[in-house]
């Protein structure tokens, strides 16, 4: 066998691994449901303004995005909700930007009375995303806002 031929076939079978374990790589990561960048504002009203909640995320899973449920809570009160918690609470609003992510958006209304009630200081946002195969991921703290009159 040719020095060349050897060289060749070697190199053919590095590049094949890489390229496998390349593509494992990313198959396994794909399969996980995940909720990132996510953001929450408040704003107080001013003016003829009513007062806002803004949440959004991005959630990705291999078989799509079914949901995403949302509570927002504030920190002084030791809420702790739980998965379980979370089923039955609001839901944002998700666009479907490819069929694996979907940008999610809570922005509830909230009324002149329910704005003066808000307890002032740091509050938490907590998620639960829910997949299309069925999967779900909880995260007790996906954002931080502060609310101040």
């Amino acid at each position: 066998m040719s020095k060349r031929l050897v060289v060749s076939s070697v190199v053919g079978v590095a590049v094949f691994g890489a390229v496998v374990a390349g593509g494992l790589a990313v198959a396994a990561a794909a399969t996980e449901l995940t909720v990132d960048h996510a953001t929450a504002r408040y704003t107080p009203a001013s003016g003829k303004k009513a007062a806002s909640l803004t949440f959004t995320a991005d959630v990705r899973d291999d078989s799509g995005v079914k949901s995403l449920n949302v509570l927002a809570w504030p920190a002084d009160s030791k809420l702790d909700p739980t998965e379980r918690d979370m089923r039955d609470v609001d839901r944002a609003t998700c666009a479907k930007v490819s069929a694996e992510k979907a940008v999610c958006t809570y922005a509830p209304p909230i009324t002149e009375k329910e704005a003066e009630k808000l307890t002032e200081g740091t509050w938490y946002v907590s998620v639960l995303a829910t997949a299309k195969d069925g999967d779900t991921t909880f995260v007790p703290k996906a954002a931080e806002f502060t609310v101040v009159r």
